[in-house]
């Protein structure tokens, strides 16, 4: 067998190579109670991938690991003194590093995220199975967050409304009615209204359904629903003619 080492002698990190090491065939031969009693350094084998680490660090959180160090768990051991543990070895290394340090930077792919889950469940290593959860949600909420719909059809937004248990907050806006003349400032009063709808959007989603309407006659209008039926509505279409007056719509649905 062949094998490459890194890292401190705290946690050495081996992947093998070549041939597979010879492990005992007898679970007695490799009882924790007498191999690891007393020991400072442990050497596990966890899917081929080999690591050194201590058992003060095994030992840090009540889990599956702590009770293979004070025998309360028996293992296999193989003829050259490795604990042989019938995981993956993929994650194990950021398993070891959240013992080490109490927290550990998580994966970016979802899926891999939750493969360090599973094994942070196998090991019953609470703290990182609530970290790992914890961060699934957040990335959970963030992408709800950035879901809006747009309406495409006067059908859709009925049903849309109709259907849905929570309030909901309409935005229509249609800078392609060109029915009104506009001053400099026209544009910019727009996306202000555009911009605090996405604020709101961010900020109560999940309380609140946020759609937008671009097929409307109204260059900025809000609408709000409650249980079924319009509650409300705000023109903010400033209508400017070339005496520069401006008109303010302001309805109220029973």
């Amino acid at each position: 067998m062949s094998a490459e080492a890194s890292g401190s002698s705290g946690g050495n990190v081996v992947t093998v190579s070549g041939s597979a090491p010879s492990f005992s065939s007898h679970v007695g031969e490799g009882k924790a109670d007498r191999s690891l009693a007393g020991s400072k350094y442990v050497k596990l084998n966890v899917g081929g991938t080999l690591h050194y680490t201590t058992v003060q660090t095994l030992s840090k959180e009540d889990s599956l690991l702590r009770s293979i160090c004070d025998g309360s768990t028996e293992v296999s051991i193989d003829s050259e003194g490795w604990v042989v543990l019938d995981r993956c070895g993929r994650h194990f290394s950021l398993v070891l590093n959240f013992l080490r340090d109490g927290t550990v930077p998580l994966p970016e792919s979802t899926r891999e995220l939750e493969e360090v889950l599973k094994e942070a469940q196998y090991y019953r290593l609470q703290g990182l199975v609530q970290h790992c959860l914890t961060t699934l949600q957040k990335r959970r909420d963030v992408c709800r967050g950035c879901h809006i719909p747009m309406i495409t059809s006067a059908k859709e937004e009925q049903r849309m409304i109709a259907t849905c248990r929570k309030p909901v907050v309409k935005l229509q806006n249609n800078r392609g009615n060109n029915k009104y003349s506009y001053t400099s400032n026209s544009d910019d009063n727009l996306l202000k209204n555009i911009e605090l709808f996405d604020k709101l959007g961010l900020r109560f989603n999940g309380r609140v359904l946020f759609i937008k309407d671009v097929l409307g006659d109204e260059i900025c209008c809000w609408s709000f629903y409650g249980e079924g039926r319009k509650i409300a509505e705000v023109c903010c279409t400033s209508i400017v003619y070339a005496t520069e007056k401006k008109q303010t719509k302001v309805s109220t649905g029973n």
